[in-house]
């Protein structure tokens, strides 16, 4: 019995590709393949997947929407569990809302809004999952997903599950330790602040609103969102400032590679073009930053994951 076989005997729900090019679940559409894709797999399903992969000393990773991903064109050589669904999991107790991390994060924002269960529209609109959210501590407008997390269920790469509390995420922008160790959340709990439905449905209508004049609908234009981490502060009176005003500064907007271009309303976004590669997205990332440490000495730092190798 192959790896594959194995697997698909723990749910008659699992979908298994071999050799399975990972531009179908990704929102750049690039990317070459990876040796085992595994989708539709639960919470509850993810330990024994993972202790079987480990079982047979096959690297995996673990990835949800793909909505911040560029896969280097030779593919990579880790199995991928695509933990994303579109049917959300989401409980809710007065304040306090515990979802599933393959929930996708503008369904639970909707759910919020819906149910009148406390405030979470800043993550209106934002594509990826509740886990890759936590993950990356995923934010707009000021506010950040790890504001409000109360407590994570949190599953370890060798296949054991723990419960682990806010601080111990070490929470920071755009950043959390999931980031360094791999875990994945299996489930999280919020506490969210108080709110009425008709000011956060306002909210959640000036968003869309927002997102749809300065930003690339992601169904039609292949792109994985801000391409680099807004600035830092350098001082306690200083705010943080939009790695785009930088990039703008310092004529990156005309720069392209290949198929790989600027969104023409935001220069901290790369779009893909016909015929673009990943290598070309890589290619055209470092011009940007090139131009922005001429112009300002700035170092730009990545927020899209580059995966495999980009010469």
């Amino acid at each position: 019995m192959n790896l594959a076989t194995e697997i698909r005997t723990l749910s008659p729900d699992l979908r298994i590709r071999e050799n399975a090019p990972l531009r179908d679940v990704t929102t750049f559409q690039l990317g070459g393949p990876c040796p085992l894709l595994i989708e539709g797999a639960t919470a509850a399903q993810l330990p024994a997947i993972i202790q079987l992969l480990n079982k047979a000393g096959q690297p995996f990773l673990v990835i949800g929407q793909g909505a911040n991903l560029v896969i280097a064109d030779q593919g990579i050589d880790q199995a991928v569990i695509r933990f994303c669904s579109e049917i959300p999991t989401i409980k809710a107790d007065g304040n306090r809302v515990t979802v599933s991390g393959d929930t996708l994060l503008d369904d639970l924002a909707l759910f919020t809004v819906e149910n009148e269960v406390g405030d979470l529209t800043f993550c209106t609109g934002i594509p990826g999952t509740v886990g890759g959210g936590i993950a990356g501590n995923a934010g707009a407008f000021g506010r950040q997903m790890g504001d409000h997390l109360i407590s994570a269920e949190r599953l370890g790469l060798d296949g054991n599950v723990r419960t682990v509390l806010r601080n111990e995420l070490e929470f920071a922008y755009r950043h959390s330790k999931l980031k360094e160790t791999g875990e994945i959340v299996l489930y999280a709990t919020f506490e969210l602040p108080a709110s009425e439905t008709s000011i956060m449905q306002a909210e959640r209508d000036r968003i869309l609103e927002f997102r749809r004049e300065h930003h690339p609908d992601w169904h039609t234009i292949p792109c994985a969102g801000s391409v680099f981490r807004n600035i830092e502060p350098t001082s306690a009176v200083e705010r943080r400032k939009a790695a785009g005003y930088f990039l703008e500064e310092a004529g990156a907007r005309d720069l392209h590679v290949g198929g790989a271009k600027i969104y023409e309303k935001h220069a901290n976004i790369i779009v893909a073009d016909e015929g673009c590669t990943a290598q070309d997205v890589w290619d055209l990332s470092e011009q940007m930053a090139a131009a922005v440490k001429e112009k300002f000495g700035i170092d730009l730092v990545r927020e899209v994951r580059f995966l495999g190798n980009f010469g």
